[in-house]
């Protein structure tokens, strides 16, 4: 895998890169943009990308510092998967500018203050921005990218298999607020505390990468996430999480703007190996009376080469949360 990146990068300081790559490769299928309230979400599994000349192209697709990040990195797993993150992002967003037709090189990436990635979009008269918000999350086995419109969006995805070196009660009491320890102590059986552990992680981990901060900007003690039974309004951390009734909510002891209603979440089994979970800011439904449900499109991809749909497949199975 090294050996074709770093052959890549050695091509890339002879050969300046041209528009004739873009037509040398298949075209990005155009996606219209998620609808109010809707969460698109991509994903890939680096097993899946083999090809050391789509890696290439891949490398062709990144900034100048994208690359050197890429290539820096030791180890061939760890530049593959950074070289695959960089490029799922860039072709995602560079599918929904459907009347401008941007090439995903040519996209421009900034950070917020907490180093949350944004676009940053080239103003001009001729072309209008989409107001789209992304983010992104990778393990070693899968890499997805969440986008939505005018709303700030956070996503999480871990391995269900993932291992906790240390007790994960004591792991707990140094992350977690005391209603999730209490929680989590609550439950008899080690494998499945294991399991709801990894469910609240990526829930609060989806939440502080909506707020646009972070672990260090929104300490995960701060918040506690709630299972709420929607039929009968309750809320509280017992809930029945398989439950098609079962909802989500924060809330949070320092910012009190940030709790409850105003966010909504998801929380998924993604492709069989990986809990998902995502957060967007609430909205009310055009006559105010009350929230909108979140949508969910989920797709697995291989940039440039096929996309599929596997919303309403065995791939993607809803434990909690809006849909």
């Amino acid at each position: 895998m090294s050996r074709h990146l770093l052959r890549a990068s050695s091509m890339m300081k002879t050969h300046c890169f041209s528009q004739r790559f873009f037509n040398s490769v298949s075209p990005l299928v155009p996606v219209q943009l998620p609808s109010q309230m809707e969460t698109h979400l991509w994903y890939i599994l680096p097993n899946e990308v083999k090809n050391a000349s789509l890696l290439s192209q891949y490398l062709e697709l990144l900034s100048p510092c994208e690359k050197e990040n890429v290539l820096g990195m030791r180890g061939d797993e760890l530049r593959k998967r950074a070289l695959l993150a960089r490029a799922l992002v860039r072709t995602t967003i560079a599918r929904y500018q459907i009347n401008s037709q941007v090439s995903p090189r040519s996209l421009k990436f900034t950070k917020n203050t907490y180093g949350k990635p944004e676009v940053e979009w080239q103003q001009s008269e001729d072309s209008h921005p989409p107001p789209l918000h992304f983010n992104l999350s990778h393990t070693s086995s899968l890499i997805a990218c969440g986008v939505i419109i005018d709303s700030p969006i956070g996503i999480d995805v871990e391995e269900k298999q993932r291992t906790i070196k240390n007790d994960i009660l004591s792991f707990a009491r140094r992350y977690f607020s005391h209603e999730e320890v209490d929680f989590l102590a609550a439950v008899p059986n080690a494998e499945v505390q294991r399991q709801e552990f990894l469910k609240l992680w990526t829930l609060k981990e989806a939440y502080v990468k909506a707020l646009g901060r972070g672990f260090s900007g929104a300490p995960f003690k701060t918040f506690t996430m709630r299972y709420q039974d929607a039929t009968r309004g309750t809320c509280d951390l017992s809930g029945n999480l398989n439950s098609e009734a079962s909802e989500i909510v924060v809330d949070s002891s320092e910012e009190p703007s940030n709790s409850a209603g105003n966010w909504q979440f998801s929380l998924l089994e993604l492709a069989g190996s990986h809990y998902a979970s995502i957060c967007m800011e609430n909205s009310s439904t055009a006559d105010g009376r009350g929230k909108q449900p979140m949508k969910l499109t989920v797709w697995k991809t291989i940039p440039l080469v096929e996309d599929e749909c596997v919303s309403g497949t065995d791939a993607v199975i809803r434990i909690g949360g809006s849909s």
